[in-house]
């Protein structure tokens, strides 16, 4: 009989039970994300916790109630710990000290990974860097939320959610320009670029969310400033790093975000576009490749951008899947309220080493010497913050990587505002427009989807499709407070 390969390091899970000792720690959260990237857990006493679990993992998870997860007739499925996911959570009471841990997902009885599990994507996609011949990929995302004092959907969330007769929402920020006053100054729409407090009253939770992401999660913070929306739009940037501990900060980072907001009596939302008429929030996300300490994609002989070949193929694979990688990277209805011209969100399928309006920019901050080369990284900008990070960085190093195998030329980058040019100059710069709702963006992943053969299954990806267009139908069914404005007097 073959023996199974180790689920776990060893020192790792060790040096685990030794901070659950220390610590305190009396309960444990074993965590995961479903398959659109809800984060899901369970609770386990600390005193079940040995070597043994984190070879044999805990057969805790009923994978018929999970999203995209399982049928009904075989749903027993185990979570393994990852233990160099460990972190405790600082809003739990001494007496109920408690810890996470995310897991990796596995069939029951002895069985193997289990496919549709996001993070083993990311392990995967890791695994695909260094089949490629390179050592490492780093990813940096930039996650954009809101911070509301409060959302209210009326009459109630289930009217909302079936519109019989009455719906509707309303957002109070005290920060926001329809404010019905107090001690706060008003931001105005597209005007909340980095203004210092008073006007940013966030200051402090967004030093708080850092402070918590740096000393608990081990997420190192480059930065945090308001963003340019009103109402308490928000950006905390982290130090770039692999992209499966990337992908895994990101779902620290988020859920961080909520429970400060949630502590505080506010309410975070990821959601791209709450506000009509105002920027919604994107996550751009700056990804490069590595070979040993070699940034592969910086080239200082390159005059336009000091980028290599290699970074220029790895941008043709982004321009050449962009319309179907939206289906992954802005996965919502939402999503595409966000994707439209005049908000600084990309909307067609160009590159640029300075210009917002290209779905993929070259940062040029620095030029040459040792921070030119470290800080060489191509941007792509659909992304929003609704996303699975682990879906999403998988689909795009996966596009990136068949560039490189391709050699797809991504053309001449396109220095003017593309928002301005005429479809006619758009059709001449071979300028594609990104689905306009997440209807097309699924057509568009169906008919263009074999780039992400050997890191996505052909069964997950049926399995995202089918949510996704659940989610796209329900959501054109119902009548919205806007057609009554339209159409009430027809």
């Amino acid at each position: 009989m073959k023996a199974r390969q180790k689920r776990t390091d060893t020192r790792l899970a060790q040096e685990v039970l030794e901070k659950i000792k220390r610590e305190r720690i009396r309960y444990i959260d074993l965590q995961f994300v479903d398959v659109p990237g809800y984060l899901q857990h369970i609770t386990i006493p600390s005193h079940w916790f040995d070597l043994d679990c984190f070879e044999e993992g805990f057969g805790k998870l009923d994978g018929s109630s999970i999203k995209g997860f399982k049928p009904i007739y075989e749903s027993d499925m185990i979570l393994v710990p990852a233990p160099e996911t460990f972190a405790v959570l600082p809003w739990s009471p001494a007496e109920q000290r408690t810890a996470r841990i995310l897991t990796n997902i596995y069939e029951s009885y002895g069985g193997a990974r289990f496919e549709r599990d996001s993070r083993y994507l990311a392990q995967k996609a890791e695994d695909a860097v260094r089949k490629a011949g390179f050592t490492v990929s780093y990813w940096g995302p930039e996650l954009e939320f809101f911070v509301f004092d409060k959302v209210e959907l009326f009459p109630s969330a289930l009217a909302a959610r079936d519109a019989w007769a009455e719906s509707g929402y309303r957002i109070e920020s005290k920060e926001a320009i329809w404010s019905k006053g107090g001690i706060n100054f008003p931001i105005r729409f597209k005007e909340g670029y980095y203004p210092a407090p008073p006007e940013d009253t966030f200051q402090e939770y967004r030093s708080e969310v850092c402070s918590i992401l740096e000393d608990y999660f081990d997420v190192k913070i480059d930065a945090h400033h308001h963003e340019v929306a009103t109402a308490g739009q928000a950006e905390i940037d982290m130090k770039y790093a692999p992209l499966l501990k990337m992908a895994d900060a990101v779902v620290s980072y988020k859920h961080v975000v909520k429970m400060v907001a949630h502590l505080k009596g506010m309410i975070a939302t990821f959601m791209p576009k709450p506000i009509f008429g105002d920027n919604a929030s994107g996550m751009h996300v700056h990804q490069s490749l590595w070979k040993g300490t070699k940034n592969a994609f910086y080239d200082p002989e390159d005059e336009y951008a000091e980028l290599s070949q290699i970074g220029r193929y790895y941008i043709g694979g982004l321009i050449e899947h962009s319309l179907s990688l939206a289906a992954i990277v802005a996965p919502t209805t939402n999503s595409y309220k966000r994707l439209v011209p005049g908000y600084e969100a990309p909307v067609y399928a160009a590159w640029s080493r300075s210009n917002r309006s290209a779905n993929v920019r070259v940062p040029v901050y620095f030029r040459g010497g040792k921070t030119g080369h470290d800080a060489k990284r191509v941007e792509f900008r659909p992304p929003d913050p609704a996303c699975n990070p682990y879906l999403a960085f998988a689909a795009q190093l996966s596009a990136g990587l068949d560039g490189i195998k391709r050699k797809l030329d991504p053309g001449d980058p396109v220095d003017e505002n593309i928002y301005l040019l005429s479809p006619e100059r758009r059709r001449q710069l071979g300028i594609k427009e990104l689905p306009g709702s997440l209807a097309e963006a699924l057509n568009e992943l169906e008919s263009d989807h074999t780039y992400l053969n050997g890191i996505f299954t052909s069964d997950l990806l049926e399995t995202f499709i089918e949510i996704k267009r659940v989610e796209s139908k329900q959501q054109s069914l119902r009548p919205t407070p806007y057609e009554f404005y339209l159409y009430l007097d027809i």
